[in-house]
C-alpha cells in the first residue's frame, strides 16, 4: 500500500475493529447514534463498558463518528 492510500487517522483502526467484534463500522456509528448527546469521553466509556471495546477501538470511533457529525 503506498503512502497516497494509506488510511490515516482514526478510520486506521476499522479493519481491527470489524475483525475484533465481528460487526461493520456502521453497525457501531449507528450505535453512537443513540447515544450522541454525551461528550467525547462519555461515549468511550459507553462502549467500554456496554460493549467490551477497548479504549483505543472506542476513542476511534467515537473521534471518526463525531468528526462526521459536523460535516
Amino acid at each position: 500500500m503506498s503512502e497516497e492510500t494509506k488510511v490515516k487517522g482514526p478510520a486506521s483502526y476499522f479493519s481491527s475493529i470489524e475483525k475484533k467484534y465481528g460487526k461493520p463500522i456502521n453497525h457501531w456509528l449507528d450505535l453512537l447514534g443513540t447515544v450522541s448527546g454525551k461528550k467525547h469521553m462519555e461515549m468511550v466509556a459507553w462502549l467500554k463498558d456496554e460493549h467490551g471495546m477497548g479504549h483505543g477501538h472506542a476513542n476511534a470511533l467515537v473521534a471518526h463518528y463525531l468528526a462526521s457529525a459536523k460535516k
